[in-house]
């Protein structure tokens, strides 16, 4: 088959070779169960294991038992959200999250609604940055937890965390990050000490599919309820055997992302600006998020008078990009994304997100920008509105 040119790296990324091989061991020659204490099968499992989260703990300078495994940021998202919920409700009911939240998270708040939970959805503005002195006010002593992504998947905009992470101390509140998009993209130095939970998935930076982790602060454990009961794995928070080749490869490619990621941060904000430049000059483009600080690969445009849809089903065949969270690319709904940022109807349905990736090179933007325009151009010379504008 001959696959379009792929730029949809935000949505998921190829695994890396090196990864691959440092994985392959653990499915054939030492597939032991890690929690077979009786035999070497186990013992080399289990110390390929602990091997492994020496090193991510090392990598992102934090606690090894602050790691919890999990098969990902949805299960790690239900985890805590559900966790702290139901651990804590005696003490309040508030939720409070935001609006351009990836859907797993949205879609965990609107089940624990159902549960009892007040939730607070927060409004951004028109660059996808939500109000800080509004986040102040709206926490209260009925506030259990307040969830922020740290770096949309659909902008690329990135939350000002610091400043958010100040006012939940200052409020005594407990603060969750969803940072699926930002490991591998951004420098994580000090975000650990900000907030108490955060989450991650390995198939975002050159991993495996099926494995993640949540942070989880040692001071704040005590606020989780346990992930999966049965087992007693991880601590007793998340039962079920361990996925050793997962959990190598995730270890792998989290080194390979964190060594590359200055010089691969450099290269890839040099290529979404050309790509950026190129289709700004599209009339009636626009990008969104631009004015805010974002992913430095991640690009989200629109196009007024073009069919969304169709503009998606026509380029498929040579270019692979998205019209926002794979989670949620089938839907003929707008992004909740951008008409939270106030962007209307009709536009957020002609939008494109495009992200690139490790083996994006400047031919790619160039091959990029000509087939955009040019089927854009094609779209509209349909579009009666286009000539009557």
């Amino acid at each position: 088959m001959n696959y379009p040119l792929y730029l949809d790296y935000n949505a998921t990324t190829p695994c890396d070779q090196d990864v691959v091989d440092s994985m392959l061991p653990y499915f054939t020659v030492d597939f032991g169960n890690a929690s077979s204490e009786h035999h070497p099968y186990g013992w080399v499992a289990k110390e390929a294991i602990e091997d492994a989260t020496l090193h991510i703990s090392s990598l992102l300078k934090i606690d090894e038992k602050e790691i919890i495994y999990t098969s990902g940021s949805t299960e790690s998202i239900n985890a805590v959200l559900k966790g702290v919920y139901r651990k804590l409700k005696h003490k309040g009911n508030q939720i409070l999250t935001v609006k351009t939240e990836h859907k797993a998270t949205l879609d965990v708040c609107e089940y624990l609604q159902e549960e009892g939970a007040d939730v607070t959805y927060l409004d951004v503005d028109g660059n996808g940055l939500i109000d800080l002195n509004a986040l102040a006010l709206a926490i209260s002593d009925n506030t259990l937890i307040v969830s922020v992504m740290y770096a949309n998947n659909e902008t690329g905009v990135i939350q000002p965390l610091e400043a958010i992470a100040k006012i939940c101390k200052q409020k005594n509140t407990l603060l969750f990050s969803d940072a699926t998009q930002a490991l591998g993209k951004i420098p994580l130095n000090n975000f650990f000490s900000w907030v108490d939970f955060a989450c991650f998935s390995a198939h975002k930076i050159y991993g495996p599919k099926g494995i993640g982790f949540t942070f989880a602060k040692l001071e704040s454990q005590a606020s989780l309820q346990s992930f999966i009961q049965g087992g007693g794995q991880q601590r007793k928070l998340r039962g079920g055997t361990y996925n050793t080749p997962a959990i190598v490869g995730m270890a792998k490619a989290i080194n390979l992302g964190i060594y590359n990621l200055e010089a691969e941060r450099d290269r890839l904000s040099n290529l979404r600006n050309q790509l950026e430049k190129g289709l700004s000059l599209i009339e009636e483009a626009t990008i969104n998020g631009k004015k805010s600080d974002r992913l430095c690969n991640t690009l989200n445009i629109s196009f007024e008078y073009v069919d969304g849809q169709q503009l998606l089903a026509a380029l498929s065949r040579n270019i692979a990009v998205s019209n926002g969270s794979a989670c949620n690319s089938a839907a003929i709904n707008p992004s909740h994304v951008l008409t939270a940022m106030g962007i209307g109807r009709n536009l957020a349905l002609s939008t494109l997100r495009i992200s690139l990736g490790k083996y994006t090179t400047e031919e790619d933007i160039q091959q990029a920008i000509l087939i955009i325009t040019k089927e854009v151009a094609k779209q509209r010379a349909s579009n009666l509105l286009w000539d009557r504008r």
